[in-house]
Parts: structure tokens; C-alpha cells; sequence
């Protein structure tokens, strides 16, 4: 049995259990090792920042926001952390669980520390607008990291971290300069996505206020078993999906033109999107399910893509 399918039907599993969220943390943890702060991830994570931050500079009059809003905390908070780096004075980040601590923190907090003080590494913060200032409070709260508590190093980083309903946020209206997601809205379900477009909005700052979404079209199982494709999921129909997808990390399977129709639908402007074209060639090596024949294989190899509007 391929590895993709066992991870599918342990999560599955897990997702009927109580306390599910921390019962994946351990068998990701444990089995999979998918929760390390891994360097590859790091550096995806600074690209990501970095993105937003090109993206909020080419829409807006500033090169830095003032107030940002991130969806989906996960693990390691490491885009606030940059953000604040870079001089944001209020940085928020939402999610429907609690993943992160204090440990999860003070290692975030390490591993910047490592790629400052690794010359090779430390060029990757090169295109960031970085603030002296920050920088060297960053790392006197590392120094005594241990003695503070999570709510002391997040406060001392202008950091919010919030468990909420993105859709009902309770943010003022107008109130975000940034609003920035990062491989999230594939796992979300496209009812539930309008609905939370629509809040992001309301709370982004109008004239002048940006959003920027980074969305991952790969089937995820695929960064876990090489053996697949990131289209193998392209293969199974709606119901057959429904037996393999869980409510831990569901994916939707929506593909840019799902995305750009929503946009068009709510009146949000695609003011500039930024796509990986991905591989046509294993496109075209599957048996694509008829559900996905309305798209052309061009727009389902698109694997990978960043949304950005000017509100």
C-alpha cells in the first residue's frame, strides 16, 4: 500500500477523535516528521514574506504595513516574525486552532538566530526591508527568551495571535494595511473561502489596503509519498474524494480559474497574480476525472499561485 494512502487513512481516522488537532501534531511528529521547523520550510516561509512585502510595494503608496493580518498561524509563526522584523507595528495572525507555544516560539526565534549569524544563509534576508532597531531587539528577547512567557515574547513582538472564526472576525472595518495568507486557502472549503473573502474586505483598508494570498494547488499527499504526483488527486471524482479527504488538512481541489471566478463574484480586484505554471507533462500522464474536464490542461497544471488585490 502506497504511503499516501496510509497517511489518509490514519488522518481520517483522527479526524473523528476528540482533541484531533494535537493527536495529528504527535503523528506528524512522530511518524510522518512533518513538524519540524525544518529548513525548507523556514526558507519557504521567508520567500512567502518576502512576497507579501514585494507584493504590498508594488500596490500600495508604502513599502512597509503598518498593521497586517495573517490566516493560519500553524506551528511556526516565522512571516509575523519577519514582519516585524521590517518595522509592522501591529501584526495579527488568525486560526481555528491553537497549534503554536512557547517551545514553537523560542525555536522560531533560534532559527532566525542561525541564518544571521550563517553568512550563506543570511543573504536570503537581503531583499527585506529590515529595521536595525528591531533586529536588536529580536535577539536580546532571545537571550532571555526562556524567562519570559509566550504572552510576554508575542507582546514583545507586536504579535496577536487569535482563535476565531475568519469570517467573523470582529476587526474594524478598514483596519488591516496587509491581509496575507500562506498555503491556506486550499484547505478550505469554497462556501466557507466566499465567506471569509468577504470579512477580509470589510477589514482590509480601502484605498490603499492590499490582500495577498498564497494558494498551493498540489495535492498535498504528494510532499509526503514521492511516488505520486502533486495532480494525483486530480484522478478521483467528488465522491471518492470525499472518502479520502479529512477535516484535519482537507483540500478542496479548486484550481485558479475557481479562484479568480470567486474573486470576480465578491467584486474583488486580481489586481496582480503570480503563477507556477507547473508540469503539463504529468498532466497529461493521468486519467484526469471527468469533474475536472471544463478546465484545460494548461490552467490544472497551474500549481501554485499568489493573489494579490489593491482595495
Amino acid at each position: 500500500m502506497k504511503k499516501w494512502i496510509l497517511k489518509a487513512i490514519v488522518q481520517k481516522t483522527i479526524s473523528f477523535l476528540p482533541f484531533k488537532h494535537h493527536i495529528n501534531f504527535l503523528f506528524q511528529k512522530y511518524v510522518t516528521k512533518g513538524v519540524y521547523l525544518s529548513d525548507e520550510y523556514f526558507e519557504d516561509r521567508l520567500i512567502h514574506a518576502c512576497n507579501h512585502l514585494k507584493g504590498y510595494k508594488k500596490l500600495s503608496v508604502n513599502s512597509v504595513p503598518e498593521k497586517t493580518l495573517e490566516l493560519g498561524t500553524g506551528w511556526y509563526p516565522v512571516v509575523p516574525f519577519m514582519l516585524y522584523l521590517c518595522g509592522s507595528k501591529e501584526i495579527h495572525s488568525i486560526d481555528i486552532a491553537s497549534l503554536t507555544n512557547k517551545e514553537r516560539l523560542i525555536t522560531t526565534l533560534k532559527k532566525f538566530e542561525l541564518y544571521f549569524n550563517d553568512p550563506n544563509k543570511k543573504k536570503l534576508f537581503n531583499d527585506f526591508p529590515l529595521n536595525t532597531e528591531r533586529i536588536t531587539s529580536f535577539f536580546e528577547l532571545l537571550k532571555n527568551s526562556e524567562q519570559f512567557t509566550e504572552s510576554e515574547i508575542l507582546r514583545t513582538l507586536f504579535l496577536k495571535l487569535t482563535i476565531v472564526d475568519a469570517s467573523k472576525t470582529n476587526y474594524n472595518e478598514g483596519y488591516f494595511d496587509l491581509v496575507h495568507s500562506n498555503n491556506t486557502f486550499e484547505h478550505i472549503y469554497p462556501n466557507v473561502l466566499k465567506n471569509i473573502l468577504t470579512e477580509f474586505v470589510c477589514i482590509t483598508k480601502k484605498n490603499g489596503g492590499v490582500m495577498s494570498h498564497f494558494i498551493d494547488m498540489s495535492d498535498h499527499f504528494a510532499h509526503f509519498d514521492k511516488s505520486i504526483t502533486i495532480y494525483n488527486f486530480l484522478q478521483f471524482s467528488p465522491g471518492q474524494w470525499k472518502w479520502i479527504d479529512n477535516s484535519i488538512q482537507p483540500l478542496n481541489r479548486l484550481r485558479l480559474p475557481d479562484y479568480l471566478t470567486m474573486y470576480n463574484e465578491l467584486n474583488i480586484p486580481a489586481s496582480l497574480i503570480e503563477n507556477r505554471p507547473g508540469n503539463i507533462n504529468e498532466i497529461n500522464s493521468l486519467k484526469i476525472d471527468n469533474s475536472f474536464k471544463k478546465y484545460s490542461n494548461q490552467e490544472l497544471a497551474v500549481s501554485h499561485s499568489y493573489i494579490y488585490s489593491i482595495l
